[in-house]
This record gives structure tokens, C-alpha cells and sequence, in this order.
């Protein structure tokens, strides 16, 4: 075990004297376990050509043959074959990487004059004293207390019945709160006390999802709010309606106070704090407005401050502490998962029972990544401590804060649903998956160069067919997750070259987000979980009552709203018809009287199939308009 990897260090590494032994990689680990010299005989470059159908067929009788027969059936394609086999092989002979020097302890040339400036050289004798074991157990401890008062203070001041998530609401989509929204009630005379977190800015809806006639996708559902009231409709994201009223902040949260008014008419669009809310000129049963809490305090979100108390804690363990390197690898592991789970992106309050739940496979795969990446790594900037933090610390917190760093980035998942449906997705991917080709390819490059290219493709390409084989399975599909992501990634990063130590870094802390987020989602998913609330694909009923048989001399009162039956040799056996966003019709009918409908405002149908009480896809919305025209549906679903 080389001193760098025990974690000795010497004060003064950088003395002219001093020279820095090669660096280990995994070629020769596995050298010494098989008791080989790393030393191998080169081939004679001037009798490489004629020997490489040769070369081809060394490993068995079998590929002998084929080699034998390739060489004389197709001679040049089968010296094609070779050379790029045996460019896959590498150098013959390999020289692995070579030894990591400083770039801050040199001697600095200025108008002349020189200058010596050993800053690494400075950090290691400075600290030399304070990396004892018995100071930094204590500090962890120390950590560990603190973290606790840090989250007492962020969540537990405030009553747990008083959070609510970013996408909170009052009314559900579709007919989900049931016939004239039962399920919904109360819909006036109601308060509530309630804290949002941070970042509710960047809740927004995934799927399209209709108001009135018109389609909203990716912005916050905030319906309303222009008036001099500012009165929104049931349906608003609570938090991002916060934030348009001026009373939630967008990076630290905050409480409100919401009032349940009941049904209002014309809900009035009104752009305020980064959201433009939607309108809708019809009447809808239940609406709110919200004001400053009169009960809760202690409502600001500290994840900032956690966040500065969390760098500062890492970036004292790599320059000051310095402890082993594994001791400094599982303390990113542990550091950066309850970060994610506490503060930068939890639960409300945060779910420790599931949070420690996953901790623990998440820690067994982290095992993986010290023994496949990081041991060959990160002890080798044992002797240069800045460095270490300059490589390893920004590249951890950016992806530890994954969802952050990428929320400008117009991909959600890696769905083709997704990418094709989005605009600017299918760019975004196009631009992210040509910078991560150049990095792939440079690190390539360092692999083979160590002779190590063929072990990786081997076990790639036949982890390659696994994945094939599971996404071609019937109702399945592949969703590549950030944190599966992250666990094919960091094999290749076993190479102690400063963008290895960055990839393995910005590798860990996404894995860690995605864990500590969403869980170990699996990879395979059917159809219906992908979906979320879009629309199911099922058939769709059509209206009877259209623009050209529409009688705009009967009054609406008197007027009958009439659509087909359903299709023969299917299972539907009713109706939901939604008007102005609420079911008002279930039933095996096919018209609906509109009686009792205000006809100095437009209003808004839609129509579904049902199947023993569950709707399939709703029609758009059909429109009658006050001045008693009748606009058809576009087709499709909403």
C-alpha cells in the first residue's frame, strides 16, 4: 500500500529532490495478484501486419479457424479487423498513467525575477498536526449534533400538519374530486395555516392539462389571481400562488394563510414574481385567497445556509483534517445523502423512515464505487490538498445538487414521450450527448493507453446486451435514472488523472441525489407509471350538438346538449361529461339539459367513456359562447 493511500504524508513532498512514485492502476493490482512484472515484449512494428490474423486466433482452436478463414476468404477486411482490434488492444507496451505533480509548487518567472511558491508544500506543514484521529472522531461527532439543530430548527418548529409540497392543491384534475366535486369539499368558509418550501418555482406541470379550452404545460397551474382580490382558482399550485401574491419567497419558502371563498366567476390573468397565471372566464365552485399567517413562524427555509455549513465542513475535512482517503470518501457518501434528504431536496417534513430505508443499499453500492473508481484515485492527491478540493469538491456539490444544476435544461426524463413532446428537449439532448461523447472519448483514450481498453469493452458491451435483452421485455420499459447513470460511469474513472477525480466526484454526488431523491427506482418501468396523468391512448366520444345544427335562437335554458353511443364490442357502459372543469354528468344518457347554466358567460364541455366508474380519455373542450355561437372540439384528447 503506497503512503498516499495509507494517508501518510510527508510535510515537504515537493523538496527538488523528491520524486513521486508511479501511480497504481488497476492493471497492476492485478499484475501483482497474479505475481507478473508489468514488463512486456514489444512486437517487431515491421512484422506486425503479416502477424495480426495470427494474434486474431491465439485464444482457441475455434477462433483460430475463423481467423484462418476470414484471413484468406476477405484478406482486407480482415486486416482492417486487425488493426482496429489491435488499436482496441493498445500500446504494446502499456505505460499507465503517469505520476500526478502540482501544478500550484513551482518556481513562478515574473519580469525576471523568481519566485518560489510551495503552496501545497505550506497546507501540509501547517496542518500536519491537526491530522490526528483524535481530533477529527470528535469533529464528525461534533457534525453530526450540529446537523441535527439544524434540521430541529428548519422543520420542527413548525407543525408537521402545516407543510405542504410544491404542488399542493385544493381540486384535483379531471373528474377526480367526483359529481360537483363531492370529494372536494368544503368549498368556502375554511382557513388554513401552511408552509411551502423552496423552490416551488420550479414546480410546474409535466403533462398538459386544460383549463376552460385552453392547454397549460411546463409553468406552475396558477388559475386567476388578477383581480383586486387576487382570487385564484381551486385548482392553483398553493405554494406557486403564494409566490405570485408576493407572500412566499422563492429560494427560502415561507407561510401563508388560505381562505376558501367558494364559487367565483372570471378569474383574471395577472403576471407578478416570475409566474403569469392563467385565465378562465367561466364560474368554478371553489376558489381561494391567500394572506399572511397569523400562526406559524419559523417559516424560511435554511437549505442555503445548510448548504454553506455542509461546503464548509468538506472543504475542512480535504485541506485541514485530512483524514485516510476511504475515511474522506465515505464522509462525501454520508454528507451528501442526508444533505439531499434534509435540506436541498426532501420530503416535507423529510421521511426519515424511507430516507434510512435506502441509506442502506445506497451505502453498499458506494462500496462499489471506492473499490472500482475511487481507491485508485482520490489517495494519489493525498500530497497535494488544494488540488484535492479544487478536483473533487465543486464536481461533488454540483451533483449532489443535481436537480438544481439541470433545472434550466429542457429534459425531464429520458423518455422518447418526453424529449419528442418538449420543445428544446431534443437539442438539449442532441448538445449534452456531444459533450459527453468528448469527455467519454478522452477518457477512452487514457483507458487505452493502460492496455485496459478490452477488459472495459468486454464487460460493457455484455452489460450492454443485459440491458437489451431487459428493455425488449413485453410491457417494459428502459428508463435510464441519473443515479444508474452514475453507476456505469464511475468503473471508468479508475485512473488517477485530474478528470477522472471530477467525473468520479460529479458521478457520486448524482448518484447520491438521485438515491436520496427518488429512491432505487427501477430501470424498468411499464407504461403507466411513465404516463404520470397524461392521457391513456383510449377511444374517444364524439358530440352530437355541433356548430352547424346549433340553433343560436333558442335560449341556452331551453338548449340540449347531445352526443353519440358508445362503439359496439367494447366495455364502456357511460359517460362523465366534465362542464367548465367539473363533472356535472355521470351516467349511461346520451344529452345533458342546460338548464340553469349563466348565459352571460362562455362555457366549456367535455366529454369520456366510462367503464365501471372510471373515465378514459376526455374529449377537448367543445365551447358555447355568450353570444350563442357553439365551437366544436379540436380533436384529440385533453
Amino acid at each position: 500500500m503506497s503512503e498516499a493511500e495509507a494517508g501518510l504524508i510527508t510535510p515537504f513532498p515537493n523538496n527538488i529532490e523528491h520524486r513521486t512514485e508511479s501511480l497504481r492502476t488497476p492493471d497492476d493490482d492485478h499484475r501483482a495478484e497474479r505475481g507478473e512484472s508489468s514488463t512486456e515484449i514489444p512486437k517487431i512494428s515491421q512484422f506486425q501486419e503479416e502477424t495480426e490474423q495470427e494474434d486474431l486466433g491465439k485464444k482457441n482452436p475455434f477462433v483460430q479457424k475463423v481467423s484462418r478463414w476470414g484471413h484468406e476468404r476477405y484478406p482486407r477486411s480482415w486486416r482492417i479487423i486487425g488493426r482496429i482490434l489491435q488499436y482496441i488492444q493498445g500500446p504494446n507496451s502499456p505505460i499507465g498513467c503517469p505520476p500526478l505533480e502540482g501544478f500550484l509548487d513551482r518556481t513562478w518567472n515574473v519580469k525576471g525575477r523568481s519566485f518560489d511558491l510551495y503552496w501545497e508544500k505550506y497546507v501540509l506543514h501547517f496542518t500536519h498536526s491537526l491530522k490526528k484521529p483524535w481530533i477529527f472522531w470528535p469533529l464528525a461527532a461534533a457534525y453530526i449534533v450540529s446537523l441535527a439543530f439544524f434540521a430541529r430548527a428548519n422543520y420542527f418548529f413548525t407543525p408537521t400538519e402545516s407543510f405542504i409540497d410544491c404542488n399542493a392543491v385544493y381540486w384535483r384534475s379531471l373528474d377526480k374530486c367526483g359529481l360537483d366535486g363531492v370529494d372536494c369539499l368544503p368549498f368556502s368558509n375554511a382557513t388554513f395555516n401552511f408552509r411551502c418550501p423552496a423552490g416551488c418555482m420550479d414546480a410546474y406541470l409535466r403533462n398538459i392539462r386544460t383549463i376552460g379550452d385552453q392547454e397549460a404545460i411546463y409553468v406552475p397551474l396558477v388559475v386567476g389571481g388578477g383581480d383586486g382580490d387576487q382570487t385564484y382558482r381551486g385548482d392553483s399550485f398553493l405554494c406557486a400562488a403564494g409566490i405570485h401574491a408576493g407572500l412566499i419567497s422563492k429560494s427560502r419558502g415561507g407561510c401563508a394563510k388560505v381562505s376558501l371563498v367558494g364559487s367565483f366567476t372570471d378569474f383574471i390573468s395577472s403576471s407578478a414574481h416570475g409566474i403569469t397565471t392563467i385565465p378562465f372566464p367561466s364560474v368554478f365552485p371553489l376558489s381561494l385567497r391567500l394572506s399572511t399567517t397569523d400562526t406559524l413562524d419559523h417559516c424560511s427555509d435554511l437549505r442555503n445556509e445548510a448548504l454553506a455549513f455542509d461546503i464548509l465542513v468538506t472543504a475542512l475535512a480535504f485541506l485541514i483534517l485530512r483524514p485516510k482517503a476511504i475515511i474522506l470518501f465515505w464522509s462525501l457518501v454520508c454528507i451528501g445523502y442526508w444533505h439531499v434528504n434534509l435540506f436541498s431536496d426532501p420530503a416535507v417534513p423529510p421521511d426519515l423512515s424511507t430516507a434510512f430505508g435506502t441509506f442502506l443499499p445506497s451505502l453498499f453500492i458506494c462500496y462499489g464505487f471506492w473499490r472500482s473508481g475511487f481507491r485508485y484515485v482520490l489517495p494519489e492527491f493525498s500530497n497535494y490538498p488544494i488540488e484535492r478540493l479544487i478536483w473533487y469538491l465543486p464536481a461533488f456539490w454540483a451533483g449532489v445538487l443535481f436537480n438544481v444544476v439541470v433545472a434550466g435544461i429542457p429534459i425531464d426524463r429520458l423518455v422518447a414521450s418526453d424529449i419528442a413532446d418538449r420543445p428544446g428537449a431534443l437539442t438539449a439532448l442532441i448538445i449534452c450527448c456531444l459533450v459527453v461523447s468528448v469527455l467519454a472519448l478522452n477518457q477512452l483514450r487514457v483507458i487505452r493507453k493502460t492496455g485496459w481498453l478490452p477488459f472495459y469493452l468486454k464487460w460493457y458491451s455484455l452489460g450492454g446486451l443485459v440491458l437489451l435483452v431487459l428493455a425488449l421485455l413485453p410491457g417494459l420499459e428502459f428508463r435510464l435514472h441519473h443515479y444508474f447513470a452514475a453507476i456505469l460511469v464511475i468503473p471508468l474513472t479508475a485512473f488517477p488523472t485530474r478528470l477522472s477525480a471530477i467525473y468520479q466526484a460529479f458521478c457520486l454526488g448524482m448518484f447520491l441525489n438521485g438515491a436520496a431523491k427518488f429512491g432505487l427506482d427501477s430501470i424498468l418501468q411499464t407504461p403507466a407509471e411513465l404516463r404520470r396523468d397524461a392521457p391513456l391512448g383510449s377511444e374517444l366520444p364524439a358530440f352530437l350538438t355541433n356548430a352547424t345544427n346549433w340553433n343560436t335562437s333558442i335560449p341556452l335554458a331551453n338548449q340540449t346538449l347531445v352526443w353519440g353511443a358508445p362503439p359496439s364490442g367494447l366495455n364502456w357502459d357511460g359517460f362523465s361529461l366534465l362542464v367548465d372543469d367539473v363533472e356535472r354528468y355521470v351516467g349511461t344518457a346520451t344529452n345533458f339539459s342546460l338548464i340553469g347554466l349563466n348565459a352571460s358567460i362562455p362555457h366549456f364541455f367535455r366529454l369520456a367513456f366510462q367503464s365501471q366508474g372510471t373515465s378514459g380519455d376526455f374529449t377537448k373542450a367543445a365551447v358555447w359562447n355568450p353570444s350563442g355561437s357553439w365551437s366544436d372540439p379540436e380533436p384529440g384528447p385533453s
